[in-house]
């Protein structure tokens, strides 16, 4: 028996619904089958968008949308994606199956789909590839609200009011993908891009500045020491590989339990990654007023044989539903630093919500979680104390549970609880100090098969079911958690 202590009354931080955020590249079928199927396809659309995946993902209310990239950001060039399709230049996909896009999907369509979802839209501009003055055009573009070029040819092609435009990424992945730059020169590259990154009319822009590739941390403080007052938010990059290695990183499904617990063992170096950086931010930044941007993360695996390998296709198994719980429990306690995160990504490529196949569209393992944590969005963390057992696996070890608590937006205590381990199930007792209730309700996503995932013929193998518990005499909650699992419960 576990226990674990809840400390309601002590609250720590607001868990910014930012993250439980999403990304949106050119890639594979991400944006091209996965949100795009054009005005004439026979899928029920609203004006090209294809409605089944707007209704699923507005049922977990996605906060945020990153877009086009990613690597494809800093190759875009925003014009060849507005005005008449007929005269949209089509263009090769370089980073991404060599594949040719015909910019049918450009600024107006994903602006349009952050409507249909009712979410924020977060731009990556092109700094690697692009000029300043098409930056500087682009933000005029879409949030100038009066007579200019920009406004008025966005006028033209049929939006008269500006759209509000919150986050912009000036630059992404400069430190390889986005031009192989030193900290030292995107540091400057940077100030000089966001100075033409203007608030126009109202519109206010929280500027995200390129953070590092995982433990790059000489590039944390180049960029907090140069740039730092220049900056809204710096952003911060890291997949989960099974095996840490890019040439075989492991398959989606069909894996062993050495595959799990490496998997979840590396998915927990988040945790360290969370921690320097943030140090490094507080030694420039100790108010804090820099949001540390996790705008990439997720697993990322072999592709699924048979598939094109530039479009990263993989199928989301009970793994990934792990790997999800994981690190948003991260993300919660690190809410004073972590303002934003964006799951790699939304539809169809790497860790996604939804996969479609035609007419044909299914839910994942890590949609259910997504879905199960909404009651943490805007959430005020509250403490929580325990000795957590050790997760074994040969002479390796992590700690078996991943728990977060917070009072939500409801006035309500919920409960995170993940189990790591494959094999063993956990009693825990939790004792809620400083708050009154009489039952938990919620529910959990288990199975006994590790790799338990849905697919288009079998869309509800994996999916929550109900979880229920009394209090009991002594005012504690007992729960007994099965292997590899994932519960959120509220005290009610």
């Amino acid at each position: 028996m576990i226990p674990i202590k809840i400390k309601a009354g002590n609250r720590q931080g607001r868990i910014s619904r930012n993250i439980y955020s999403h990304f949106s590249e050119h890639l594979g079928r991400c944006i091209y089958e996965g949100f795009w199927v054009g005005k004439d396809s026979p899928i029920p659309n609203t004006e090209g968008i294809r409605n089944d995946v707007v209704e699923a993902l507005r049922k977990i209310k996605v906060p945020v949308l990153r877009w086009p990239g990613g690597c494809f950001a800093d190759e875009y060039h925003w014009k060849d994606g507005v005005g008449p399709y007929e005269q949209r230049p089509r263009m090769i996909n370089t980073h991404w199956g060599g594949v040719e896009e015909n910019n049918h999907f450009g600024t107006h369509e994903f602006l349009r789909l952050c409507e249909l979802l009712g979410a924020e839209p977060y731009i990556s501009g092109n700094l690697g590839s692009g000029t300043v003055h098409e930056m500087q055009q682009w933000v005029e573009y879409m949030t100038f609200d009066g007579e200019s070029p920009m406004a008025n040819w966005r006028k033209e092609n049929g939006r008269a009011a500006p759209w509000k435009l919150t986050y912009f990424g000036v630059g992404n992945e400069n430190w390889g993908c986005g031009g192989n730059m030193r900290p030292q020169y995107y540091a400057d590259e940077y100030k000089r891009y966001a100075t033409y990154v203007r608030n126009y009319s109202d519109n206010q822009i929280y500027k995200i500045a390129c953070g590092p590739n995982d433990s790059n941390y000489e590039w944390t403080d180049v960029l907090m020491r140069e740039a730092g007052r220049h900056m809204n938010g710096l952003s911060l990059h890291y997949y989960t590989l099974p095996t840490g290695e890019w040439k075989d990183k492991g398959d989606a499904t069909g894996f062993d339990e050495e595959a799990w617990f490496e998997t979840l063992r590396r998915t927990l170096y988040m945790e360290e990654l969370l921690t320097k950086h943030s140090a490094i931010m507080d030694k420039y930044d100790p108010e804090r007023k820099v949001g540390l941007i996790v705008d990439e993360w997720g697993t990322w695996y072999n592709v699924e044989p048979g598939t094109n390998p530039g479009f990263l296709y993989q199928q989301n198994t009970l793994r990934d539903a792990l790997v999800a719980g994981i690190n948003l429990n991260l993300f919660h306690d690190h809410c004073e630093r972590v303002q934003m995160a964006n799951i790699a990504q939304i539809v169809n490529v790497l860790q996604a919500m939804i996969l479609t196949e035609g007419e044909r569209m299914v839910v994942t393992p890590t949609y259910h979680v997504f879905d199960l944590y909404q009651v943490f969005h805007d959430a005020e963390l509250v403490p929580v104390e325990f000795d957590n057992p050790s997760y074994r696996f040969g002479d390796r070890k992590i700690g078996q549970l991943s728990v977060s608590s917070a009072i939500g937006t409801d006035g309500k205590l919920h409960l995170a609880v993940c189990n790591l381990s494959h094999s063993d199930g956990s009693e825990l007792v939790f004792s809620p100090e400083g708050y009154d209730w009489t039952r938990a309700s919620g529910r959990i996503l288990t199975s006994d098969k590790l790799d338990a995932h849905n697919t288009f013929d079998a869309p509800e193998t994996l999916k929550p079911s109900a979880l229920e518990a009394p209090r009991s005499e002594d005012g504690s909650l007992r729960l007994s958690l099965p292997p590899a699992s994932v519960a959120v419960l509220t005290l009610i």
